[in-house]
């Protein structure tokens, strides 16, 4: 097309005027891309951490009630619960611990867990007689997985202790579970609770006390978690609403967190609002300036049978490739920017996270949005363009 081909040569004809426009660009872009890189790179490193410790959405009821599997039911189908499982209460919830044939005894905190638990890898589950321990606990005791280890209690009123034979599945990451922990099916923990409240366990050499037959099921409060850090405080509140109890999570610190991210998004939006309006204003006078001053070529391109539409395409031409060479240049100074930003402060970032970080996607979107702007910024151009009148622009020349 012939008026793309005029369109191009002109701007290499006056590549600085074409220079002046992309060092605009690259002056508001450049900046505006470091902090929204490094405000995501951040960020993300500070909600990896808190995804990093399971605990962050875990919600755990306060006290002791008295539950029914009814009760806990509705919650399992919750889309926003990741897990769940009943508690029993918290005073036959601790257990010694020991290998077997060992002479060490640590005493530790049994918790109820199954499969899908956030505190377990992914895709672990537990059988009937295997356990995970926290890596402490596995420190204080040498233990290893495969090792063989009892779970050990005495209550004041039965004749003899409740020993129960385990296995050792998996040593837990550090800070997966803080400090010695047990995590074992829930009907490990029930077995003990059955134990403490006086019924016979035959399979445990305890012949004496109640019919184990003739308890009733209940349950002391329920552990889970949420799918996702911005559901938890709504889980939370659902949770005591659904079962009449007070819970614990680290809502605060979780909404702190999602609170500053909304806020420095917020932040960003303004700047980035204001820095459109000016380079919108700079590239209007500058692609409005560069038609009055090439007024008489396009006169001339009007005459050799070129309409206005075809004027117009002119300045929006020129404003595609100005917009193109800015996007490149600013994306590359930001890499470089972005890579000095993460050497310099590589000891304060996790190892191996950006410190400054850009999807593909939010890169796809920001040059989408700059486009839109230069060729709104040239539309005004490309109406000048239209109405220039060729007799009347070359008689002023004579």
């Amino acid at each position: 097309m012939v008026i793309l081909s005029l369109a191009m040569r002109d701007l290499w004809r006056d590549r600085f005027f074409t220079l002046c426009n992309i060092a605009i660009m690259v002056g508001i872009l450049v900046p505006l891309l470091v902090l929204f890189g490094v405000k995501n790179g951040v960020y993300s490193a500070l909600v990896g951490d808190m995804l990093a410790d399971p605990a962050n959405l875990q919600i755990d009821t306060a006290g002791n009630a008295t539950l029914s599997e009814a009760d806990i039911a509705p919650i399992r189908d919750w889309p926003e619960v990741a897990f769940v499982t009943p508690r029993v209460r918290g005073q036959f919830d601790f257990m010694n611990v020991r290998a077997v044939d060992g002479r060490r005894m640590r005493p530790a905190l049994v918790i109820p867990s199954g499969a899908g638990d956030p505190t377990l890898p992914d895709g672990a589950d537990l059988a009937a007689d295997e356990v995970a321990i926290s890596a402490q606990l596995a420190e204080q005791l040498t233990l290893a997985p495969g090792d063989a280890i009892q779970l050990v209690s005495q209550a004041e009123d039965r004749p003899r202790q409740l020993v129960l034979p385990m296995r050792v599945a998996l040593v837990l990451a550090p800070g997966a579970a803080s400090g010695r922990a047990v995590l074992a099916r829930f009907e490990t923990l029930d077995l003990i609770e059955a134990f403490y409240d006086s019924y016979s366990l035959p399979d445990y050499g305890i012949d004496t006390g109640k019919d184990l037959a003739t308890r009733t099921p209940a349950y002391a409060g329920a552990r889970l978690y949420a799918r996702r850090l911005e559901e938890l405080g709504a889980l939370q509140a659902r949770v005591e609403t659904q079962l009449g109890l007070g819970t614990t999570a680290r809502t605060r610190e979780v909404d702190s967190l999602l609170s500053l991210g909304r806020k420095l998004n917020l932040a960003l939006a303004g700047t980035a609002a204001l820095a459109a309006l000016g380079l919108g204003a700079a590239l209007v006078l500058g692609f409005w300036s560069h038609v009055v001053r090439k007024r008489a070529v396009l006169a001339v391109i009007a005459l050799i049978g070129l309409g206005p539409w075809q004027l117009a395409l002119f300045p929006l031409v020129q404003a595609v490739v100005t917009a193109a060479a800015g996007l490149a240049t600013s994306f590359v100074l930001y890499a470089l920017a972005a890579r000095g930003a993460g050497w310099l402060f590589r000891a304060e970032m996790a190892q191996g996270a950006p410190l400054a970080v850009i999807a593909p996607g939010q890169g796809a979107l920001i040059a989408l949005a700059l486009l839109a702007l230069v060729m709104l910024s040239a539309g005004a151009a490309a109406w000048r363009a239209q109405r220039i009148d060729p007799a009347t622009i070359l008689r002023d020349a004579i």
